[in-house]
């Protein structure tokens, strides 16, 4: 018989003071999450990319979760979530100083590379805090809490472009293409500061979580339960291919609003006008992670789960398909249904793994890889069959969410 020890009892304690702590995490890497959205256009022009290259952004940062989530869990597993949190804080402030030489160089795969360390601290924070959230307090409101803390992750995506526009994109003067050396080293030079200051508030919130008194409720095993694999949960595996549905229809929507809302037939705005509404995508997002909090104290997650994949995909009919305030509406509605849909398919995912908690984290932050792959697919069809029709294409993502949270989420 497997046997767990826990160095306090996680039920009956009060862990608000330690959720609160956590939520910091989530608004910092939704922040810095965000900022790549800044990103784009911007090293777009400094070193005259083309939009598949400047694209390279997402991959990398998407890409870290691929190669770095398993290791994650495994480390997680080894050092206990508060350690796991301060190690992926450190990690992830030595990839915000990369961004220093990186403008000074002018070299892309500087800043490439800055990133995939970047976002491999973040993944490591992903697989830390996720499943230790879940862990602070009762398992039937493992949801509520766990959408709850992811709701200020959205107000870190949602206060981020203003910030991104305010110290990068405000810097940016005149055209790229007749600026000499000079001029577009200080443009490239425009994000060093920015990274610089989310370096020491990242370092500074590594030395904070160190000197914390948080629970430990890190799982020590005996020998056999190490012998059990993840794979053995199918509604973990399911879980995963949600996450990766999930992530790849937020990211692919996102990335294409700005295009979607300059269509003459839509709302004929120019690019800076049409980025402003993404404040509502995101704000979208942030109002319904509070509202579901509260919510998902009275119903079923997977059932709100449920509820909201239908909405999305309803609405991604009049996205694909409508014209003017109708499609409008629409695609800025969906942030308001993508709110509670990670930490809800998180939650329901790692429900009655035990100890293997960390190794499933792991496994799912994996799935993120999806915000690399599915935008690619959408843009492949928006090539070939127009922008409005590749909305089609998420309505099949949120079909497979909806499948998991009626069938697929039992453990």
């Amino acid at each position: 018989m497997n046997t767990l020890t826990q160095q306090a009892p996680v039920k009956n304690q009060n862990y608000r003071f330690s959720l609160i702590s956590l939520t910091s995490l989530f608004f910092m890497w939704g922040f810095i999450t965000c900022l790549n959205d800044i990103l784009i256009p911007h090293l777009k022009g400094v070193f005259s990319l083309t939009y598949a290259q400047a694209m390279l952004i997402q991959f990398c940062f998407f890409g870290a979760y691929f190669i770095v989530s398993l290791p994650a869990g495994v480390l997680v597993k080894k050092v206990g979530y508060k350690k796991g949190i301060v190690i992926g804080l450190t990690v992830a402030s030595i990839g915000c100083l990369l961004f220093y030489p990186a403008a000074q160089t002018q070299v892309y795969g500087w800043f490439l590379g800055a990133l995939f360390v970047l976002a491999s601290g973040i993944t490591v924070l992903q697989v830390s805090a996720n499943p230790y959230v879940t862990e602070l307090g009762d398992k039937e409101t493992a949801a509520s809490r766990l959408t709850m803390t992811q709701a200020f992750n959205s107000l870190g995506t949602t206060i981020a472009p203003y910030f991104g526009g305010l110290l990068i994109l405000s810097a940016v003067a005149g055209d790229f293409s007749n600026m000499n050396e000079a001029q577009r080293l200080a443009q490239a030079q425009s994000v060093q500061m920015p990274y610089v200051l989310l370096a020491a508030m990242l370092l500074i919130l590594a030395a904070i979580f160190s000197a914390l008194k948080l629970p430990d409720v890190s799982l020590k095993n005996e020998d056999d339960i190490q012998q059990v694999s993840v794979m053995q949960y199918p509604h973990l595996l399911l879980g995963a291919g949600a996450i990766f549905m999930y992530v790849g229809a937020e990211v692919a929507i996102g990335s294409l609003m700005v295009n979607f809302l300059g269509e003459s037939n839509i709302a004929g705005l120019v690019e800076h006008e049409a980025a402003k509404y993404i404040t509502y995508y995101w704000g979208g997002a942030l109002v319904g992670r509070f509202l579901g909090a509260l919510i998902m104290q009275k119903i079923a997650a997977n059932k709100a789960l449920a509820f909201n994949a239908i909405s999305a995909m309803v609405l991604l009919l009049a996205v694909s398909f409508g014209q003017g305030n109708l499609a409008m509406i629409a695609i800025l509605s969906l942030g308001l249904c993508n709110s509670i849909m990670f930490p809800t398919i998180f939650s329901l995912a790692v429900n009655g793994l035990g100890a293997m908690k960390s190794k499933g984290a792991g496994l799912l932050c994996l799935a993120i890889v999806g915000g690399a792959l599915v935008p690619l697919l959408q843009g492949f069809i928006a090539d070939n069959l127009g922008l409005q029709l590749s909305f089609l294409l998420p309505i099949i993502c949120y079909g497979y969410i909806l499948h998991y949270a009626l069938k697929g989420f039992r453990a």
